[in-house]
Formats: C-alpha cells, structure tokens, sequence
C-alpha cells in the first residue's frame, strides 16, 4: 500500500502500489523474510531443524540454537564450525565470533570444579531488577514469597511505587525461566496482576526482588553423567487459592500445578500454573498436574529422541533417550494412571486419564 499522506506526482499514478526491493528494520514482514533467509543458509548447509522446536537444528556431529540474530554452535570437531561460519560469511552474512561458549543471551556458562559441572548464572538481569525496583541498599530477604497464597486483593490499596510493574514482571519471568527455579513460584503469583497491581502486589515483588539480592551471584549447576535420562516431578495443591481471594471469587477454587524436569540429573523445564479448570477433589487436582506435564514432557522426549539420532548417540540405536520416569506422590492419581481403575467418583474426568494411559501405552513412560 502506498504510505500515509504520499502524493502521486502525476493524476495517472494515483493508484500506483510501491515493490519493496529490501526487508526493512521494524516493518513486520522484517522477521518473515530473515528467517527464510538464515534457514534457507543453514539447510543449504546441512542442517535440519527439530521437529518439535524449529529453532534447534542438528546434522551429523554438530547441533546449533538459533535465536534470531544469536546463533549458539556446538561440533564434535572445532573445525566444522570455523567451516560454518566462514561459509556463512562467503554468503554475506555479517559476523561476530564469540570464541567460547560462556554467555548466551544474558546467560553466563561458568566451569567450576574439575568434574565437569557448569554453572548458569543471571547476574547482570538481577542488578537490572534490583536498579528499576530501587533496591540497591534494601536488606537481603531469605525467601522469596510469604508462606499464603498471594490473592488479588480487590479492595486494597492502588500500587503507589513509581516502577513500572510489568516491565520488572517481564524481567522476573525471564530470570526464573533460565536460571532461578527457586522463584518460579513467586513470579508465577505476582505476573497474574499486571493489569491492575496493587500495593500489595507490588510489596510481594519487593519481596521477591531482596530475595534475589542476597542470592544474586547464584544459579544452577549442571553436572551431567553422560545418560539421556529423563525424571519428572509432579505435584499439585487442592483448593491453594481458599481464602487468599473472596469465597465468590472465579480463582477462589484453583488448585495449583508444579513440575519439573530433570534431563541427566541436570534440571531441563519447571513451571507452576494456575489450573485452568476447578479440581473437585485432590485426586483430580493431582491428575490434572500430571497431564499438564505429560502434555510438556512428550514433544520434549521427542525432541530428545530426534536430537541422539541426529547425533549418533548410542541412544538412537534402541530408538529411546534413556528412561523416563514420572514421579508422583498421590496414591489415587497413581492408582489411575497405572492400575487404570476408574470409579464412579473419578469417571468426571475420564478424558485426562485416558490421555495418560496413551502416553504410558506407547511414549515409552
């Protein structure tokens, strides 16, 4: 379409249409024509992109991420990716080499010790938190989150602190996502009110933001052994959100999903949402916990499965990455899950459970 307020030269141009002949910065087929541009150089390359996250592409002996503009490169042999990137120069691409793999996207890959371990640390998005809270000389807090369940709070106090609440939000998301697991839940409570904070919503993020002042130098540590194995871990509260919101309240009866997953002892994916549907019962908030995970953990297993072929790890040759092991603490949510014992009690939910069964059938859990 012709730009707002351009004027034809001539009258018999009026409904002339401009060719842009170059992607431009910002416009938003900008991302759409790079991204067709990057793959196609990386195909051509021998290259092929994971079936369950397009943006990690593999061939035999090399694997690399891709986001956006930052590429992150690992070879069996150091060679292969001296030869990629000079491949991708002689193309036109503009590089600039990093050297070692020890910060990636704010992420800094630290070695410690001599067994191998490898610790990831967000130190420079924690100063940044604390800097937009103002909290430079706050006293360290011990935890991260008052022990009840932090509400909406509908009558209290409007948020009175200057700081921009989603913009440190959106900060806090990022860090526990990455590195911090410890305030995955914290995080998970005060994201839910960007809309509308309160103050009390603000002091819990305050809360959050001390705790990561006496922590901010730490991370998590990956010590891997060398096997693809996969252990997750489930849980759910019944009701957690009972009188933290008044009892008319649509959240009052959430229960509340944990996960995480472990790939060679080394934690891979944690999350803990609200759920989306009201538990009747702390058997079905327990099995509602365990689809959320299994709807996470199949196309990672997947993914895994993918990835050892491509790099001809002993793994792919049995067509497994290791076992996979589910851990849930509930007898009744078990009982279902295993025995397959459906009651007249529990037949509510028939449909989740069967999405369970079909996983343990044929995924291999």
């Amino acid at each position: 379409h012709l730009p707002c307020g351009f004027q034809s030269s001539s009258p018999s141009q009026e409904r002339t249409c401009l060719h842009l002949q170059k992607s431009l910065y910002g416009i938003k087929i900008a991302p759409k024509v790079w991204f067709e541009l990057i793959f196609k150089a990386l195909k051509d390359a021998g290259f092929c992109p994971c079936t369950h996250d397009p943006s990690f592409l593999v061939k035999p002996g090399m694997f690399l991420i891709l986001y956006v503009d930052d590429v992150g490169i690992c070879a069996k042999n150091p060679e292969d990716a001296k030869k990629l990137i000079a491949s991708l120069r002689e193309q036109g691409f503009e590089l600039t080499e990093e050297g070692t793999f020890t910060e990636f996207l704010g992420i800094k890959f630290h070695k410690i010790g001599n067994d191998g371990s490898i610790e990831l640390t967000q130190t420079g998005l924690i100063d940044k938190i604390i800097a937009a809270c103002g909290l430079e000389n706050c006293h360290p807090n011990h935890t991260p989150a008052s022990t009840v369940a932090l509400g909406s709070d509908p009558e209290g106090a409007p948020m009175a602190d200057t700081w921009s609440y989603s913009s440190v939000i959106g900060m806090l998301l990022y860090l526990s996502i990455h590195t911090r697991p410890d305030i995955s839940f914290a995080v998970s409570q005060v994201a839910r009110f960007s809309s509308n904070p309160k103050q009390s919503h603000a002091t819990a993020v305050k809360m959050i933001v001390r705790y990561l002042k006496g922590t901010r130098t730490r991370g998590i540590i990956m010590k891997a052994t060398g096997k693809l194995d996969l252990n997750c871990y489930v849980d759910a509260d019944f009701a957690g959100m009972f009188k933290s919101e008044p009892d008319g309240h649509p959240q009052a009866g959430k229960s509340r999903t944990g996960y995480m997953i472990f790939l060679d002892n080394c934690p891979w994916l944690w999350k803990c949402p609200l759920q989306t549907n009201t538990a009747l019962s702390t058997c079905e908030s327990e099995t509602n916990a365990m689809a959320t995970l299994l709807k996470t953990l199949v196309p990672v297993r997947a993914q895994l499965i993918e990835i050892a072929k491509f790099l001809e790890l002993p793994e792919a040759s049995t067509g497994t990455a290791g076992s996979t092991v589910v851990w849930e603490d509930n007898a009744a949510a078990l009982a279902l899950a295993v025995n397959q014992k459906v009651t007249s009690r529990t037949r509510y939910y028939l449909v989740k459970i069967h999405f369970i069964w079909e996983q343990l059938e044929g995924g291999g859990i």
